[in-house]
């Protein structure tokens, strides 16, 4: 039995990998990454079969954050000729709902760039929440900053599921990159999202200039918070934004990241998200060995490869689509 796949057997039976075994993953020789896939795909088809769970994201509200992200291309003090519009009206977030739930979206996320939502925007999400869900049958997920116990608990009367808010990096890495807010900030959110009944969708950015040991601090930290769903996106870097010159991460580096999110995370949703297309490139569809969800038609400010291209690698490599499952069902 390989290394691989003991640690795999560990995470099985509930035990947490070491700080050392998770830094292992993404030291290991490229030689070995096809071993590590097919043990995380042990993991990953224990819990969750060959199912991918389809995410689509809609950005309600493009640009005008006065939040300095480094990574972000609606930040302030980026300047990167991205669109920017005001909050779109319900009848907009619903037609985008409608176009998700069409598409077989497991989960639609309305995402705002900015601090916190205003009263309009919350309320905005609420009635565009409450009009999907007297419509359709999908999952509402939203991403609207920074939170208080008053918005969390209107978002889950309204009929939000999930809440977004990731952390990026680690705890240590992450005021390099932004400094309008603190890492505490995000953490206090995702509590505040799971103390009023939403899920949390938390993850972070890999290659943004961070060391393995943050890397592997951020998949510890998400386990210790319990969180439902984590999102992995590979640093695409913006031109017009601080972070502009960052060299992109390889195919396999990328690929150990996910394997080593698994192994700690071994029962949670691991979603391959921004940067999948550019990053792992004709690897990609390897990514759906450690992960079981993504993203499809795009991030918000960039494009995917498109929706018909995404279920053609779904099909050709014997994965499906996985159907929405309501917890009190």
């Amino acid at each position: 039995m390989s290394f691989w796949d003991t640690l795999a057997e560990k995470s099985l039976a509930g035990e947490a990998p070491t700080r050392d075994e998770a830094l292992a993953t993404l030291q290991a020789n490229e030689d070995e990454l096809l071993a590590m896939l097919h043990a995380a795909f042990g993991l990953r088809r224990r819990f969750f079969g060959r199912d991918v769970r389809l995410h689509l994201l809609r950005n309600a509200k493009s640009g005008m954050c006065r939040e300095n992200c480094a990574f972000c291309s609606q930040a302030a003090g980026s300047y990167t000729g991205v669109d920017t519009y005001r909050m779109q009206s319900v009848e907009q977030l619903l037609a985008g709902a409608r176009h998700a739930h069409k598409m077989g979206a497991v989960k639609y996320c309305m995402v705002t760039a900015t601090r916190g939502p205003s009263e309009e925007e919350l309320e905005r999400i609420c009635e565009a929440t409450r009009k999907i869900k007297a419509e359709m049958d999908i999952d509402i997920c939203a991403s609207l900053g920074l939170l208080t116990e008053e918005d969390a608990a209107r978002l889950v009367e309204a009929g939000v599921d999930r809440f977004n808010h990731n952390l990026e990096s680690s705890r240590d890495y992450f005021s390099k990159v932004v400094q309008t807010h603190t890492f505490e900030d995000r953490v206090r959110t995702v509590k505040i999202a799971r103390a009023a009944g939403m899920e949390a969708c938390c993850g972070g950015i890999m290659g943004m200039g961070e060391s393995l040991d943050d890397r592997v601090d951020l998949a510890m930290t998400l386990r210790e918070l319990e969180v439902e769903s984590i999102p992995v996106n590979f640093f695409d870097p913006r031109p017009g934004t601080p972070l502009e010159h960052v060299e992109r991460m390889s195919p396999a580096e990328a690929l150990k990241c996910l394997c080593m999110f698994r192994f700690v995370n071994p029962t949670r949703d691991i979603r391959v998200a921004g940067g999948r297309e550019v990053v792992l490139k004709h690897m990609q569809v390897l990514a759906l060995y450690p992960a079981n969800s993504m993203f499809s038609e795009g991030y918000l400010t960039t494009e995917g490869q498109g929706y018909d291209q995404d279920m053609a690698m779904l099909e050709e490599a014997g994965f499906r689509l996985s159907e929405v499952v309501h917890e009190e069902e």
